[in-house]
């Protein structure tokens, strides 16, 4: 997705009644799961089955607001994968990108897919700006009536309040959405302090939407890939040696070339740009105050990021993992290649997923983290 400007949902062209998809979900699964090289999972039968019938009724008048899906499940069972060929199968295979002009409602189904994280950041940014959800969400999704959320979650207090709103207006406005999820609806806004604020948000989900598990037992993101263009052209190195560097076709920086990135109105420090690659410190992108919006600039402005110095997330304060987390789902979504520095292998990074001083969504990030090539000192390569 890399020739998509990020920040921007993917639209797909307007598909009128008497116009549907010459093939269904179903088959459009199956063929690019053959050109892939792999089978479906039996897990993901139901998800296929509910977004085949979703597709099928675009057409008609939804009979009520977010008339669509919520598929949850573990990380790497395919969920995104199933969501962008439903999203490519409406649009019928011409996806195109942009920003919708206005929220007047024309003929057909007109559907933008976005990633969680850029919705939150926009949707933060365009309510400052222009006053109310309703114009910050026109914003967003213009005249959309089908929206497809790639990792819905709630972890903020203050985004919970955000979604809210959104939803209920999304709700008000009758727009079908897909969500994808790593959390059930009960999973999510998981703090026992603020759950029981977004309780009313989750009901709402339930009983709009059909909530679908995509199960399985493998992780499709741990399967031997000869892919290795973009994030997958990255690498996880440590300790980060001369030679192990060299072999991920990377030469530090020395102390001369440190500068800054300008983000808003914020200068931020950075190890070193060289073109379109820019080298990060942990201490200031992991443990310092920065936010998903800095990286998803960094997202859009460079072809590749190094991350230096990460250690054990254990050891860390738990924001600080979070951020760690998010830094890898947003540069894995925007495809862009991460290579990871680091004083210890992936999993003594990630020990002690679940317990205090680790981010929430670590699963996951082990799950990308395993897309990159493994450098280290018992043996090179994936």
């Amino acid at each position: 997705m890399r020739d998509l400007p990020a920040g921007h949902p993917t639209r797909s062209p307007a598909l009128d009644e008497g116009d549907r998809p010459s093939r269904s979900v179903r088959d459009a699964v199956g063929q690019d799961a053959a050109r892939r090289g792999f089978s479906l999972d039996p897990g993901q039968a139901p998800a296929v089955e509910a977004l085949d019938a979703l597709a099928a009724r675009l057409a008609e008048p939804s009979p009520g607001g977010l008339n669509g899906l919520y598929l949850w499940g573990s990380v790497g069972r395919g969920k995104t994968w199933l969501m962008d060929v439903f999203h490519a199968t409406v649009g019928r295979l011409a996806l195109g990108s942009g920003r919708g002009s206005g929220s007047g409602r024309g003929p057909g189904t007109r559907a933008v897919r976005v990633h969680f994280h850029d919705f939150l950041r926009r949707l933060h940014g365009e309510r400052f700006h222009r006053g109310s959800i309703d114009a910050a969400l026109d914003a967003i999704l213009g005249d959309a009536d089908l929206v497809c959320f790639d990792e819905f979650h709630v972890h903020d207090a203050g985004d919970a309040m955000l979604v809210a709103r959104a939803v209920r207006t999304l709700d008000a406005r009758g727009v079908r959405v897909v969500l994808t999820s790593n959390y059930p609806p009960s999973g999510l806004m998981p703090s026992p302090a603020y759950h029981h604020l977004f309780v009313p948000t989750i009901d709402l989900l339930t009983a709009r939407l059909d909530v679908v598990e995509v199960g399985g037992h493998r992780d499709h993101r741990r399967a031997p890939s000869e892919d290795v263009a973009g994030f997958r052209g990255g690498s996880f190195v440590w300790p980060a040696t001369d030679a192990r560097l060299a072999a991920a076709g990377l030469d530090r920086p020395g102390p001369a070339e440190a500068t800054t990135v300008r983000i808003g109105s914020r200068e931020h420090p950075v190890l070193a740009v060289r073109g379109d690659v820019v080298w990060l410190g942990f201490g200031h992108w992991c443990a310092g105050r920065t936010a998903v919006s800095d990286v998803l600039h960094l997202a859009e402005r460079f072809g590749t990021v190094v991350l230096d110095g990460v250690p054990a997330l254990g050891a860390q304060a738990p924001d600080t993992g979070q951020r760690f987390a998010n830094l890898v789902d947003v540069l894995c979504d925007g495809d862009v290649p991460l290579h990871v520095l680091a004083h210890q292998d992936p999993e003594e990074t990630l020990r002690r997923h679940g317990e205090e001083g680790v981010a929430l969504d670590v699963e996951r990030t082990a799950s990308r983290l395993a897309l990159l090539r493994r450098l280290g000192p018992v043996a090179l390569g994936r």
